[in-house]
């Protein structure tokens, strides 16, 4: 299959890249200089209860006119550079916090570059104060810096996104009386609950193995660099190269020889077991002290759900929290730096990273740690995409008007009314893993973040993508909180993936983007607003896999991920069914088995999908309405 490749013309690409990275580079050394200027730098090893040490690099202000707060972010990813005469050019969320003034506290997580111990995945929350875990090396943490930084003012904040942003979370639990403030954006909350891992029991190929082929490397001692990933690509087309490389069992034998933990833990866990629950973080955020605010981006290809785990977390386990959630139009980590002005093709007609870096950051750290102004912010703060604006809402998901459910009808139909049908019950199509859908159009080995909006004409025509599309909407529809998708199904073989996506269909004179270098064309453009898969074989549980029988209707029922967005008026609403989204989730081999064990090239085989939509049998997926 010849896959479609987007170029933009040479002269105006260099352009752009020459003036983005020129700019970037700029603004890095005047923030570096900024931060040597000001800021005063010391490393210390930090013990904590059980005697590991933990490596810990502070930056204090050199003006000792007030006493200042913390900000800390612990991470796994390293505080480099290391030595007290090297400063990081990156110390807080934002520099408008560093001008602020602040301490900025980085540190290496137990096991992890220049810290002691031994790094534990996700490690859970134990119930015995004496032994550890990471809310303990928290504690440990905040408890040290109180005691021996000078100059400051007996507050503390924590901050940080996707795997800092886990280690925010489980430091709120059981937290130390000086954390006051906590900013867990686009935190891991359940691997196998729609976070980086896996989404209804599909494994998320380019998130994992990418990661894990570096990060899962053993390290016998304190390091400052880690070795370089197991994982060698010889072409830049990951499409190619995982259809050459074959089933995860390939994995090891090719690549990863044993040596890369995480990926010996995927092997020994295939399903949703006592190992994986565990680490999920939502039934430990029981009496939370600190004020929270989970931050999340509408478009994160990798921690989206993380934000909701713990907002929604939170309001069920200790509702007297202080408790906010901040979702914006942005990919992972977007809100930290970009101008959040656009998401790929997509504008949002304002700069809404700035927004929320100047508007609701500076002021929920400045009010908890500080005492300045008022604390009038919502409990929810969310863009509304398609109608590009900003809602103040007093929960998520908030109150809806009805429930709107579109029928999948024959002739590719999508249709609020559940009228009687004729013909065929079933719409039907063949899925080869040899030939499977592509994710997305760009040539790449990395999972990137444009996918999550990119239009869907590039596979729309293809036979083993069926597609629904509604009338032209003679009035915006606003629709918030998860898709229902409802199902009936079957496949000629004992498992199956199915893979549903919403997509907003812009009208046929929808203007270009100006300027417009790639030549894009938003005439009839198929926005993806949504999409996600689920492995039949998990339809009923993530513990207890079930095999489909062959030729059986059966009902799939599970949702999509939040969204909060208005179809506008002389707009359509699509949705498209595949069983392939290729390499972004693993291939079924349309056969009842372990796939990360004892799957083998020769099980993979062609399978015929039905999608039902006859009187008895009928499909659908449902919005929840949103009115002012």
């Amino acid at each position: 299959m010849k896959k479609k490749l987007i170029r933009i013309p040479g002269v105006l690409l260099g352009i752009f890249l020459f003036l983005s990275s020129s700019i970037y580079a700029q603004t890095v050394q005047t923030d570096s200089v900024y931060i040597a200027a000001n800021y005063d730098k010391k490393e210390y090893m930090i013990p904590m209860r059980d005697g590991i040490k933990l490596f810990t690099a502070v930056y204090t202000p050199k003006t000792k006119d007030v006493p200042y707060p913390f900000l800390m972010q612990r991470t796994p990813y390293s505080c480099a550079p290391y030595g007290e005469a090297n400063y990081s050019t990156r110390i807080g969320p934002s520099m408008d916090l560093v001008r602020d003034g602040y301490i900025f506290v980085r540190q290496d997580v137990r096991g992890r570059y220049m810290s002691e111990g031994t790094f534990t995945w996700t490690a859970p929350n134990k119930d015995n104060p004496k032994e550890w875990d990471e809310s303990a090396d928290t504690y440990d943490t905040i408890d040290w810096l109180i005691k021996n930084v000078k100059n400051n003012n007996g507050k503390v904040g924590t901050f940080g996104g996707s795997y800092p942003g886990f280690y925010v979370t489980v430091g709120m639990m059981d937290a130390h009386p000086a954390l006051k403030a906590a900013m867990p954006s686009a935190p891991m909350g359940d691997l196998w609950r729609g976070d980086d891992g896996v989404h209804n029991g599909a494994f998320m190929m380019p998130h994992n193995i990418n990661f894990i082929s570096s990060f899962g490397i053993k390290r016998p001692m304190p390091l400052q660099k880690y070795p370089a990933g197991k994982l060698k690509y010889d072409t830049p087309d990951g499409y190619q190269f995982w259809l050459d490389h074959g089933p995860l069992t390939n994995l090891n034998p090719k690549h990863f020889k044993g040596e890369i933990i995480h990926w010996e833990e995927y092997l020994q866990h295939p399903v949703y077991d006592e190992f994986w629950k565990s680490r999920n973080v939502e039934p430990h955020l029981k009496n939370i002290k600190p004020a929270v605010m989970s931050v999340g981006g509408w478009f994160d290809a990798q921690d989206i759900k993380g934000p909701f785990i713990v907002y929604n977390g939170i309001k069920e386990n200790s509702p007297k929290t202080s408790n906010r959630l901040i979702i914006g139009p942005w990919y992972h980590g977007s809100w930290f730096t970009a101008p959040g002005d656009r998401s790929a093709n997509i504008p949002w007609g304002s700069n809404t990273g700035e927004y929320y870096r100047k508007e609701l950051e500076f002021k929920f750290f400045g009010f908890y740690l500080k005492g300045r102004g008022n604390m009038d912010l919502p409990a929810v703060m969310a863009f509304n995409t398609g109608a590009n604006q900003w809602k103040s809402l007093d929960k998520w998901p908030p109150d809806v008007t009805n429930h709107q459910r579109f029928y999948l009808m024959a002739n590719g139909k999508l249709s609020t009314e559940d009228v009687s049908q004729t013909g065929e019950p079933f719409d039907e199509y063949i899925s080869d893993p040899k030939k499977p859908v592509p994710y997305t159009s760009e040539i790449t080995t990395r999972f990137g973040n444009d996918w999550m909006v990119e239009d869907q004409r590039f596979v729309a025509t293809r036979p083993d993508v069926i597609v629904y599309q509604s009338e032209i909407l003679q009035e915006d529809m606003t629709v918030s909180g998860p898709i229902k998708v409802n199902l009936t199904v079957s496949t000629s073989g004992t498992d199956a993936d199915f893979v549903v996506k919403v997509i907003d269909v812009y009208p046929n004179d929808a203007k270009d983007p100006d300027p417009n270098p790639q030549k894009i064309k938003m005439g009839g453009y198929q926005m993806l607003l949504r999409g996600d898969p689920i492995r039949a074989k998990f339809r009923n549980s993530l513990e207890k896999p079930e095999p489909m029988v062959p030729g059986e209707p059966t009902a799939i029922n599970y949702q999509l991920t939040d969204v909060f967005h208005t179809f506008k008026k002389g707009h359509r609403i699509m949705v498209q069914i595949q069983s392939t989204w290729f390499p972004m989730i693993d291939l079924n081999p349309g056969k009842f088995m372990d796939l990360f064990n004892d799957a083998k090239a020769e099980d993979f085989k062609k399978t015929t999908q039905r999608i039902y939509h006859s009187n008895q049998q009928k499909s659908s997926i449902t919005f929840d309405v949103y009115k002012n």
